[in-house]
């Protein structure tokens, strides 16, 4: 059975999206907070949230074959159950992604994604923000915005572009296809992302994610959100974006042991062929 849902939207008396704690959480709410030290080690009490995004009702749809409206109603559920887990001051950093596909790290076919509050930053996000503030305080810009406006004027690895959002294959992608999508307006947190601008974003990884089902024959992907940590003030050096990878390669003995990525695929090569994928509207 279907824990009972923590935030859902209605139309015509049927549900269209529904939020519910995950069955098998990795962390709960309920735990108490506790920190210990074993030896040279530390221990943590698994204090947290696990939370599911049921992203629509037909069981067989993915969620590249829903409306626009539809992505922006996904995308502020994850706004409105991150504003909900900040009131828990022990939570300190949310994860919110998506895995579609069994190699993706998907267990349930049905359309959803997740939310993971954590009680700690996660090390990845620590070294994110690191690097953005030692950029921003040598050149007192944003690496993102600076990123941002040297691939639309070189063009050669943006996907799509619009008034308020930029999709781009990163220099140097760590696997074939990767892609970043990223609003133009600078903002540091995902929560402050408002109006227009988040539909913009939904309307961006829609077409996105219709390129690559059509370019790359419907693969597993994953989807994730880089952003701020809870209850953390809006900052001129990070901006929050999502990253979509989809799995074409594994990592293997050589990635584990050097911390570097082989990508066969160039990313100019990768954006100019998602360019050229026509998708319907």
């Amino acid at each position: 059975m279907t824990p009972p849902e923590v935030l859902s939207r209605r139309e015509n008396g049927e549900w269209s999206l529904r939020v519910v704690p995950n069955r098998y959480p990795a962390l709960r709410t309920e735990i108490q907070l506790v920190r210990e030290g074993l030896g040279i080690f530390d221990g943590m009490a698994g204090v947290g949230a696990h939370e599911v995004v049921i992203e629509t009702r037909d069981h067989r749809a993915t969620l590249a074959d829903q409306s626009v409206d539809q992505f922006e109603s996904v995308l502020r559920a994850w706004q409105e159950r991150m504003a909900d887990l900040s009131r828990d001051g022990r939570l300190k950093s949310v994860i919110a992604f998506k895995n579609q596909g069994v190699s993706a790290g998907a267990t349930l076919s049905h359309a959803h994604s997740q939310l993971i509050a954590l009680p700690f930053v996660p090390d990845t996000l620590e070294t994110e923000l690191r690097a953005a503030r030692r950029h921003f305080d040598e050149k007192e810009r944003c690496i993102w915005c600076d990123i941002v406006a040297q691939e639309v004027r070189e063009k050669e690895r943006i996907v799509l572009e619009s008034d308020q959002v930029v999709a781009l294959s990163p220099w140097a992608a760590r696997s074939p296809f990767e892609l970043w999508i990223l609003p133009r307006g600078h903002r540091s947190s995902f929560q402050s992302a408002i109006g227009q601008e988040l539909g913009a974003i939904g309307d961006a990884l829609r077409t996105i994610l219709r390129k690559v089902d059509v370019a790359l024959e419907k693969p597993a992907f994953n989807l994730f959100l880089h952003t701020m940590p809870l209850r953390t003030p809006e900052n001129d050096f990070y901006h929050w974006h999502l990253d979509v990878k989809p799995v074409l390669t594994q990592q293997a003995g050589f990635e584990w042991a050097s911390g570097c990525y082989i990508n066969p695929t160039p990313p100019e090569e990768a954006a100019s062929f998602l360019r050229q994928t026509e998708v319907f509207p």
